[in-house]
Formats: C-alpha cells, sequence, structure tokens
C-alpha cells in the first residue's frame, strides 16, 4: 500500500491494513497492531486519535486508490464493451498492487466505524462504475437493474474470484481473467 506517511506512521498504517484486511476491525486490538508494526501501542496514538480514525484514514486510502485504478484509462472510449473490460482489468490491477485493500474495502464497506467522509469516499470510488451503467442502460445495452445492483454483480463475482485467487483454489492466468471478464459482462449486459 503506498501511503502519504513517513517512517512510523506508514508502518502503523501498513499493519492496521493487514490486521483490518484478515481479521476485521472488530478483532483487530490496538497492541496487536502496535506489535505487527513494530512500535509501541502508545506510538499509535500519536498519529491517530484512535482505532476509528486509524481504520477511516485506511479506508479512505483504499477507496481513493480504487478510484484511481478504476479511472485510469480509456473511460472516454465510446464503445461500452470496452469500457467494461477497462473497469474489470482496473480491479485486477488494483488488487495486484493493494494485496490487502481489497479485502479491506469487501469486508468494512459498511461497517460501524466508517465516517461520512469515509462512506463519500467509497460512493466516489464507485461513481465511474455507477456512471457507466446508467449510460449502458440508456442505450439499452446494459440491462434494465438498478446500478447499484449491476456493481454487485461485477463486484460481488470479482471479491470471489479475487478470494479464490489468495485462497490458491484458482490460479490467476490470463485465460482465466478473460473468461472471468467476459462472464461478467454477459451477467450484465442486454442480449439481443
Amino acid at each position: 500500500m503506498t501511503v502519504n506517511a513517513g517512517g512510523k506512521e506508514n508502518q502503523i498504517l501498513e499493519a492496521g491494513l493487514i490486521l483490518f484486511a484478515g481479521r476485521g476491525f472488530d478483532a483487530t486490538a490496538v497492541p496487536a497492531i502496535a506489535d505487527k508494526a513494530g512500535v509501541g501501542a502508545g506510538t499509535i496514538y500519536r498519529y491517530f486519535d484512535n482505532k476509528e480514525t486509524l481504520g477511516n484514514v485506511l479506508f479512505q486510502q483504499c477507496s481513493r486508490q480504487l478510484e484511481a485504478a478504476l479511472s485510469h484509462g480509456p473511460r472516454d472510449a465510446v464503445d461500452l464493451r470496452e469500457q467494461f473490460r477497462h473497469f474489470f482489468y482496473g480491479m485486477v490491477t488494483f488488487t495486484n498492487k493493494h494485496e490487502h485493500a481489497l479485502c479491506f474495502i469487501r469486508n468494512h464497506a459498511h461497517a460501524h466505524f466508517l465516517n461520512q467522509k469515509s462512506t463519500d469516499q467509497f460512493i466516489q470510488a464507485l461513481s465511474g462504475l455507477y456512471d457507466f451503467f446508467e449510460e449502458g442502460k440508456k442505450k439499452r445495452m446494459i440491462r434494465n437493474l438498478p446500478s447499484n445492483g449491476l456493481i454487485a454483480i461485477l463486484f460481488g463475482a470479482f471479491l470471489e474470484l479475487h478470494r479464490l485467487i489468495r485462497a490458491g483454489h484458482l490460479e490467476e492466468t490470463a485465460e482465466l481473467l478473460s473468461g472471468i471478464e467476459e462472464s461478467c459482462w454477459d451477467a450484465v449486459r442486454i442480449h439481443q
């Protein structure tokens, strides 16, 4: 994870992300974060008011990274099919660059500790997908379902794919990714 922090703060953020992604926010105590970061528990409170603040900082950073991955590239392409492919492979790039970030987002997107800024950042991260689905419905190329539901189809399938790859149940190959991407497209498009 790339963060705009230095030294100990970066160590704390990295440790928090790994533990929150693996154990979950509620099951992770501040002393465990301190131990993983190689700092004293009191050091964490020099940088963050509490565990919730740390969680929100991490969630916002992960959401910004996801947004960047989804928005980098040919978003303005006229061809909706190519735009969809871009979104899918943007998520692949995101998970390969930020291994723990997707797990953290997946498990905490609606968590009790998130503040409004974190919620807004997550909505912003997915706004490109939302707009894509809205445009696709107008062009009668995408199923006439709520865009949030269409995002759930794509994001949910991708999250499960990521989980299976991380667990070693699937090997990430170009052929697998191409087949999954094509299947996700088939799930959201109108078949003519």
